[in-house]
């Protein structure tokens, strides 16, 4: 056994050869980083996030080819009906760039059905953090692309996989391979060119993507590898090795991306790789968000997290009877409730497909500047009177309120994504009266300012996220989860600590771009106070993460990362907070 011991010069050592400050890493994940030789390559670079992840959107093969196409219905506009913008989306699991899970293909233990294994419950919300992300491992498959007749794949077998660890080193656990073809990259396109996507090569008429084979799939199991992804439409080659190459996997509890893009901007090795999507309860495969990140010691320090199984989940689980979307004050004031639609039969598993019907503001979620604030343009007499007279006042105060054009999609990256700093905010709970009601405790400048003066400064980059303990204690099946949002905007129950206009303004001076809160809304039930938080926020570039949860388990310190599903034109963006230590 080899005993290791850090002093204070062994650290500054570290400091001065890689740029940054290693005694910020817990001694785990510095002895992680250690084991797999990272510390003599670490050079301290800007990290950069690349975005792996296909534009969703009506006019491009974006939904399977046999499924039901994509919706997004911009049904809550601002204008004298509505201050904010909302968006109904309509879709299931296989949109866009996708993970699949291995109940896609494995069926319940004990259940008697074919392909039954102890993987056979492990829908997308029940996955653990750590496996979402780990180190890329790149392996060139260019070559096998348009390289077989209509309606066939080329496939990526063991050899291809051996030769790449010859050249490069041996697979192992927290290693996420990705299969590079380029196939994404060369036919996502709109229609009519993007049939070439999907829709040709399952009809025979142009040939099929590069894909691994059963056998492929049982090496990398047998090397502990438990992530994958692949830039190809499917992790299915065809004609009919899809369901074989996908059980040879996920029997094993492998995950992975299908439809990823631009894989070629990655390093072979060393780049850091992630796919979140929301939290959907018993789905065997979920829309989502791929990226990696370049450049450390950023990039190193995820993977060792990763490998060392140091993640945790922020997102709550979205399910038909769970208080995930905005109730509305009253009666007919709602947004569009959470609603899964089953259609067809997955032959699979003997169980219908199921799509997904929610407001973009569902379960956690991005609120985008494009939100709260019109388009450029915008005649502020549209505005119903009682919104007038609010603006006028917020105007009175703080000047002119913005206008936006940024949607989701246009968010980056690396504004939700940073070191978290973790205000407590619980003891708000309770100050309020029930006189005063429907009203939320703020969360004003001052309680920043005493926030910087016991825990240091706030600085450029973080991620702000004020943890309450609202959802952990009201996020509950209905009818008890009333009590989550429905009762307070009903003046039934005080109101979640809500962040005031002041406390934005001072965060954006701060350089705080991106903040969270683990109630359902960082605006609160007030409307007029509500308003003037989201004006605040979009008129300063600043862009929240509502509706997180266990932020128990979130320390300052952590990074925090944030993806939403890249769905262009949308207002809201639902997705999933997972956290890094």
């Amino acid at each position: 056994m080899v005993l290791l011991t850090w002093s204070d010069g062994m650290l500054k050592d570290l400091k001065n050869r890689s740029g940054w400050d290693w005694s910020a890493i817990p001694l785990s994940l510095l002895f992680a980083v250690l084991w797999s030789g990272a510390v003599s390559t670490l050079r301290a670079e800007e990290p950069r996030f690349v975005d792996l992840s296909l534009l969703i959107a009506p006019e491009y093969p974006c939904t399977w080819t046999t499924f039901p196409p994509f919706q997004i219905n911009h049904y809550r506009q601002i204008g004298p009906l509505s201050p904010y913008n909302s968006d109904i989306l309509i879709l299931d699991g296989n949109t866009g760039t996708q993970l699949d899970v291995p109940p896609h293909s494995v069926t319940a233990p004990n259940s008697g059905l074919p392909n039954a294994g102890p993987f056979g419950l492990a829908f997308t919300d029940k996955i653990e953090a750590w496996q979402f992300g780990g180190e890329a491992c790149v392996v060139d498959c260019r070559d096998l692309l348009d390289s077989t007749p209509a309606g066939r794949s080329d496939l990526v077998n063991r050899a291809r996989v051996q030769a790449w660890e010859k050249a490069n080193r041996p697979l192992g656990r927290g290693d996420v391979v990705l299969f590079h073809s380029g196939f994404s990259d060369k036919y996502y396109r709109p229609f009519p060119e993007g049939r070439k996507f999907g829709a040709d090569p399952v009809g025979g008429v142009t040939p099929g993507w590069p894909d691994p084979d059963p056998d492929c799939m049982e090496y990398l199991a047998s090397r502990g590898v438990m992530t994958l992804g692949t830039d190809s439409t499917s992790m299915g080659p065809l004609p009919n090795l899809a369901e074989p190459t996908h059980f040879a996997g996920l029997k094993h509890g492998l995950i992975w991306t299908e439809s990823g893009i631009g894989f070629g901007q990655l390093p072979t090795t060393g780049a850091f790789y992630c796919m979140i999507g929301p939290k959907h309860a018993g789905d065997p495969y979920s829309e989502g968000r791929a990226f990696g990140v370049v450049g450390n010691p950023l990039a190193s320090r995820l993977i060792a997290s990763a490998r060392t199984k140091k993640v945790v989940d922020l997102s709550v689980t979205l399910a038909d009877d769970m208080p995930s979307s905005w109730p509305g004050k009253g009666v007919g004031n709602h947004r569009q409730s959470y609603m899964t639609i089953r259609f067809g039969m997955n032959p699979n598993i003997k169980v219908p497909f199921m799509l997904h019907m929610l407001d973009s503001h569902t379960g956690t979620h991005l609120v985008p500047p494009s939100y709260a604030l019109p388009k450029p343009g915008f005649d502020n007499a549209r505005y119903a009177p009682e919104v007038r007279q609010i603006l006028k006042e917020y105007e009175a105060r703080y000047g002119v309120r913005g206008t936006s054009t940024v949607t989701t999609e246009q968010v980056p990256l690396a504004q939700t994504c940073g070191v978290a700093r973790v205000v407590d905010v619980a003891n708000l709970r309770g100050t309020t009266r029930p006189e005063q009601w429907p009203t939320s405790p703020r969360i004003t400048a001052e309680r920043l300012r005493q926030f910087e003066a016991a825990e240091g400064m706030l600085k450029r980059g973080e991620v702000v996220i004020f943890r309450s303990g609202w959802s952990d204690e009201f996020y509950h099946p209905l009818p008890m989860g009333e009590k989550c949002q429905a009762d307070p905007l009903n003046g039934k129950s005080e109101g979640w600590p809500a962040l005031a206009s002041d406390a934005v303004v001072y965060l954006a001076e701060r350089g705080i771009a991106c903040v969270g809160t683990d109630a359902p809304t960082l605006g609160g039930v007030d409307e007029r106070e509500s308003l003037w938080t989201y004006w605040a926020l979009g008129t300063r570039g600043m862009v929240g993460v509502e509706f997180l949860t266990n932020l128990r388990s979130l320390k300052s310190g952590h990074y925090f990362v944030f993806a939403p599903i890249k769905v262009r034109d949308c207002h809201g963006g639902p997705g999933r907070a997972i956290a890094f230590e």
